[in-house]
């Protein structure tokens, strides 16, 4: 229970940060996960992190027990999108709607290559990984864009784009991020692979 109040102590924390320092709150929310969890390994007597999010029982460690971690984030991004959803008016994109659709689709293509080719080619993974990875970063997420686009003041255009443009190709990203790993696991005749 300590560790659930210290996210959410932490989170409001590095909201302040974001704001008092007039950067995107995606900025410190990212740097102090990344302080409390993996980096904290360097820095702690057990080499544990200092805030676990799956519950170890040999440890006593940790914020969620067995699948729960799994239910938490999948309801998480369920709200971010329902709520994203929430904040799109059709008639924002007259004059946009083609630009949108054309973000979406070819931009999702070119990604998608373009992010395979570069993982395989420069990080030398295998196709497999490569591709599952650029599935991986299709998405550019609400919970991105949104706080860069109330920092940075855009042409009206450009910010309904980007806005409309951050909340639709989360489904897509996800389910070809889905497909992907169905084709790995599939074609190797297992789950050895995970």
């Amino acid at each position: 229970m300590v560790e659930f109040a210290g996210i959410i102590v932490l989170g409001i924390f590095a909201q302040w940060l974001a704001w008092r320092y007039k950067v995107p709150a995606i900025l410190p929310l990212i740097l102090i996960g990344l302080g409390v969890g993996p980096i904290s390994t360097l820095y702690t007597e057990d080499g544990l992190k200092l805030i676990e999010p799956i519950f170890d029982i040999k440890t006593g460690h940790g914020l969620f027990p067995g699948q729960s971690l799994f239910y938490f984030v999948s309801l998480s991004i369920g709200i971010i999108l329902f709520e994203g959803g929430l904040t799109l008016k059709k008639k924002e994109i007259e004059g946009v709607g083609a630009s949108i659709v054309r973000l979406i689709t070819m931009g999702s293509a070119v990604t998608f290559v373009g992010a395979g080719l570069a993982a395989h080619y420069i990080m030398n993974l295998n196709w497999d990984i490569s591709f599952l990875f650029a599935g991986l970063i299709i998405v550019t997420g609400p919970t991105v864009i949104a706080p860069i686009l109330q920092n940075i003041p855009l042409n009206r255009n450009v910010a309904t784009v980007l806005k409309w443009e951050g909340i639709l190709i989360d489904p897509i990203g996800a389910l070809v991020a889905v497909l992907v790993f169905e084709f790995i696991v599939s074609s190797h005749g297992g789950l050895e692979m995970t």
